[in-house]
């Protein structure tokens, strides 16, 4: 899987990392798109994603899990997108997930906000509220692991 390169410590590697897979596994939808994550997140009403303040959520198993920085799910799927580019699909039970193969798309102005978010992120990460967790070297690293995806993702 393509997603390795990317998916461990920064992104993928966190509790919000997981709410998200087990909702895509809760889905049992082959495809989905990135609006569809937004709407159900919350995140498409969400105004300023450097501070999530415990906005989002995401409906798995009939509850609501709790998102915990939106900057995670951006992340997180701008790296399943690139899986699904690099390799048609992602693999759920290769993400340690029941098995199950889905496909997840995005309009250009998904991409753009995405596109946007990494930017801003890599730009100045220390004004997200990520940056409570993590020390300056592990923000920085964050930051930079992004700014690599952003550019793969969005060839720039």
């Amino acid at each position: 899987m393509y997603i390795e390169k990317y998916w461990g410590n920064y992104i993928g590697g966190s509790d919000d990392s997981m709410t998200l897979l087990e909702y895509l596994a809760a889905k049992r939808k082959e495809q989905l798109t990135v609006g569809e994550i937004f709407a159900d997140s919350g995140l498409d009403k969400l105004d300023d994603i450097s501070q999530s303040d415990g906005a989002l959520s995401l409906p798995v198993d009939g509850l609501d899990a709790d998102i915990q920085y939106a900057i995670d799910i951006i992340a997180d799927l701008a790296a399943l997108l690139l899986e699904c580019r690099k390799s048609g699909s992602i693999d759920l039970a290769e993400l340690d997930m029941d098995e199950g193969i889905i496909i997840i798309t995005a309009s250009d102005e998904e991409h753009e906000r995405i596109n946007s978010a990494l930017a801003a992120f890599a730009a100045e990460p220390s004004s997200y509220d990520i940056s409570e967790m993590m020390d300056e070297d592990e923000l920085s690293e964050m930051a930079t692991v992004c700014e690599q995806l952003r550019k793969e993702l969005y060839g720039e």
